[in-house]
């Protein structure tokens, strides 16, 4: 199966159709007073799409076994035709259109095992997905395509040659994804008046982003949120919180990180941690969402 421990959950819905039709007036007769000599069809058929919904994963090999939290069965009688909707919901981090789409055939061939006595003439089509939301595609922006980035690693270590940097460039690589250029990549050491002095510094260059990683973490020479909160017109608690959410919903300690994301002015500022993996999942936490922040911090040109 494809890996999606990247992705973070979200509310995800799909509705699905198969289209029943019969070949009488008669057949519908029957559905609708039920008299079908197997039982009240539709209600059968409904139970049939329940259970298709949730053994989805058992019968497709690269379908992800998932919640599922609601899923609504509805029919539209339209002459000969009858409209078979699903719709299915969960809270998740991948979509529910392969659910929706087999409880769907699995009430319309429910249905032509139940009518196939008194009806030979019965033909199951246009099983489609109708809609979906919830994924990335809901959630796609115009972000502005003009924005500049520095991104500034915080390390004793690293600044005096003794280790390579890899945490800055993996930021590099998901900022390039999202079409940020990058105006400055630098490595200082963890001291206070430098981390201050690149703040001001980029922020009066009109830099749109700051991105720190390194110094977030509780050794005495960790002061990159000392030294940058005083400079911060406001914080962003949701943007801190999901950091630590989705770090620790992937290992144990990220608790432990003091991650700060606030603005100066117009220009956004992140402190990440210093880790390859911390910065990295970091990243993928909050972008490209968080690029949304500059819709309103800057208006909502996005050539």
């Amino acid at each position: 199966m494809v890996d999606i421990t990247h992705k973070s959950n979200t509310l995800r819905t799909a509705t699905a159709q198969a289209i029943v039709k019969v070949s009488s007036q008669d057949t519908i007769a029957a559905i609708e007073n039920n008299t079908v000599p197997k039982g009240d069809v539709f209600s059968m058929s409904k139970a049939a799409g329940l259970l298709g919904v949730k053994k989805t994963p058992e019968l497709l090999p690269d379908c992800h076994p998932l919640p599922i939290e609601y899923t609504g069965i509805e029919y539209v009688i339209n002459g000969l035709e009858i409209q078979v909707l699903v719709t299915v919901k969960t809270i998740y981090k991948t979509g529910v259109e392969v659910e929706a789409m087999h409880g769907a055939s699995i009430v319309a061939l429910n249905m032509y095992d139940m009518l196939k006595p008194i009806d030979k003439g019965i033909e199951i089509y246009h099983i489609k997905l109708l809609e979906k939301k919830g994924g990335k595609s809901s959630y796609q922006d115009k972000f502005r395509r003009d924005l500049k980035a520095a991104v500034i690693v915080c390390s004793d270590s690293i600044s005096e040659g003794k280790k390579e940097d890899k945490a800055g460039k993996a930021i590099i690589a998901k900022l390039e994804t999202c079409d940020v250029a990058i105006q400055d990549y630098i490595i200082i050491p963890d001291e206070v008046t430098i981390i201050q002095e690149k703040a001001k510094h980029y922020q009066a260059q009109g830099i749109d982003l700051i991105i720190y990683t390194g110094g977030t973490g509780l050794s005495q020479r960790d002061v990159t949120p000392e030294a940058l909160k005083p400079l911060l017109d406001r914080t962003i608690p949701g943007v801190e919180e999901a950091i630590r959410k989705y770090g620790q919903d992937r290992m144990p300690y990220a608790m432990l990180s003091r991650s700060v994301a606030g603005t100066i002015k117009n220009t956004l500022v992140l402190a990440l941690p210093g880790s390859t993996n911390g910065a990295r999942e970091s990243m993928d936490a909050i972008f490209p969402s968080l690029l949304h922040v500059f819709r309103i911090l800057k208006g909502a040109r996005h050539d």
